[in-house]
């Protein structure tokens, strides 16, 4: 069978790819996408639960995206595309706060002797960053450092146990950075205690109100967030763009002309390859055996899986959202809320999201309404290969534990990602520039999006990525290298929104 030759070969389906593929469709190229689904998305995607629609897990746009990617955006989805207000609750030592985070909120459900502690530790903060005089070496370092020692205690410590499954000094300084933005809850509670203490003493705490910020929107469209790559989708298809999809790739042949070879036996063949593919992925793949320390390295790039457990809850109503605009009759809501936040110990839930309470969509079912909590894992532990029944038990215990609505479940769902967060251990660098290195040097493939570079991101940064890709393909087809090695170096100063 003669090789199927196009301009561009896309591999993968999610945001990152499914952007590529329309970006070069647009400036007339000849496209094809490899998706190993059956459908296109990857984690950004949205599916049918119980007449539901839902996401794979919680998932928006902030209102951080640059406004060339939102107005691309709106343009595909017009009215669809809905602003939200955010309204949500995180468990900080056994009490609820909204989040994001208010000021009056936090002054009257904290205790006083953990606010006072936290005015220390910002008054001492200057000297402790004084006192370090080298860069710090660990995630605990640099959080206790700059956030103080009672906030990362409270907070940080247990929920990398969580995300990551080890504890703050196994990880590397540099997840810091990229996952705890200035709108994260301990900076923002640093920033309003900077701001708005009058007065430590005695036991004492006194907050003036008048500092309590907003709260914060964001954008999100009517039928789920799937509904972005979905229309990403059409208008690559529109632009002639072949999506082939439940395809998967078995070899790649770098070179002038790289070839990709398909399960099915085709080979595909063009002068340029966008990999979305999770970079270990990629070493295994290449048809140039990598030199044994890059097999070394890349087998040491771990991800973190998570458990999405979907739960219908067929019972009373509480008040609607409050985003919701005015209804004849109020559909059934399991809570007020978007999500909830469970970073503690206590149950290895992160977070638990409704949600309908996302968009105001007069297509979703009134009689029911569905949530998901979401359990980073281990591929093969316990929480991975446990039933549904199991897991729904799990939601259910922490449900009842942390004092939020019953639930009166009447159906749950599983869904298994086995590559949610890239794990920034202790010489992740090192493993990393060492594979990158390799990657780097194949010729006529290039990595993107948050497997192929081993990043935390999200999804509008995918669609950054994207764009800077192809635009680094010059009007005579060849690829500049040096203006992507730029792009790829603006990229390592994406921080995650949460």
């Amino acid at each position: 069978m003669s090789p199927i030759h196009c301009d561009v070969i896309v591999l993968g389906g999610g945001p990152a790819g499914i952007a590529t593929a329309v970006e070069a469709a647009e400036r007339g190229l000849q496209v094809v996408l490899l998706e190993r689904a059956t459908s296109t998305g990857g984690m950004a995607g949205s599916f049918d639960c119980d007449g539901m629609r839902v996401d794979y897990g919680s998932h928006r746009l902030h209102p951080v995206t640059p406004p060339a990617v939102m107005r691309r955006l709106a343009e595909l989805l017009g009215d669809d595309l809905q602003v939200r207000r955010r309204h949500g609750r995180l468990r900080l030592l056994d009490r609820w706060v909204h989040f994001p985070l208010q000021v009056g909120d936090l002054a009257t459900a904290m205790p006083p002797g953990w606010l006072a502690r936290v005015a220390r530790d910002v008054a001492l903060s200057p000297l402790a960053r004084m006192r370090r005089a080298r860069a710090p070496s660990s995630y605990r370092q640099a959080l206790r450092s700059s956030l103080g020692p009672t906030v990362y205690d409270t907070l940080y410590q247990p929920y990398a146990l969580k995300l990551w499954g080890v504890g703050g000094e196994q990880i590397d300084a540099e997840q810091a950075r990229v996952r705890v933005s200035a709108d994260t809850v301990p900076k923002v509670a640093l920033r309003v205690l900077r701001g708005s203490i009058r007065q430590v003493g005695g036991g004492r705490v006194r907050v003036s109100q008048a500092t309590a910020p907003r709260g914060k929107t964001f954008n999100y469209p009517r039928r789920g967030f799937g509904q972005i790559v979905e229309a990403l989708d059409g208008a690559a298809r529109r632009a002639g763009a072949r999506i082939e999809t439940d395809v998967a790739v078995t070899s790649i042949t770098p070179g002038p002309l790289v070839q990709v070879q398909t399960e099915d036996g085709r080979t595909w063949q063009a002068p340029r390859v966008f990999s979305t593919l999770p970079i270990p992925l990629l070493a295994r793949l290449s048809s140039l055996p990598p030199p044994p320390e890059v097999i070394e390295a890349a087998r040491g790039l771990r991800f973190r899986a998570m458990v999405l457990v979907y739960l219908t809850h067929r019972g009373p109503s509480v008040t609607e959202h409050p985003a919701a605009g005015p209804t004849a009759h109020k559909p059934v809501r399991w809570s007020a809320y978007d999500a909830h936040y469970l970073p503690g110990v206590g149950t290895p839930i992160t977070r638990i999201s409704e949600p309908a309470n996302y968009r105001d969509n007069p297509q979703d079912p009134r009689d029911r309404s569905v949530i998901c909590a979401e359990i980073p894992c281990t591929v093969g532990d316990d929480l991975w290969a446990a039933d549904a029944q199991t897991l729904g038990d799990v939601v259910h215990r922490a449900v009842a534990d942390f004092g939020l609505p019953p639930l009166h479940t009447s159906a749950v769902q599983v869904r298994r990602l086995p590559a949610v967060y890239p794990v920034y251990e202790h010489g992740f660098t090192q493993r990393l520039a060492t594979v990158e290195r390799w990657a780097d040097a194949l010729p006529g493939v290039t990595t993107l999006g948050r497997s192929g570079l081993f990043a935390h991101d999200n999804t509008h940064h995918a669609l950054i990525m994207a764009r800077a890709a192809v635009a680094a393909i010059r009007p005579d087809g060849h690829f500049d290298e040096a203006q992507w090695s730029r792009s790829r170096e603006s990229f390592r100063e994406h921080v995650v929104e949460d």
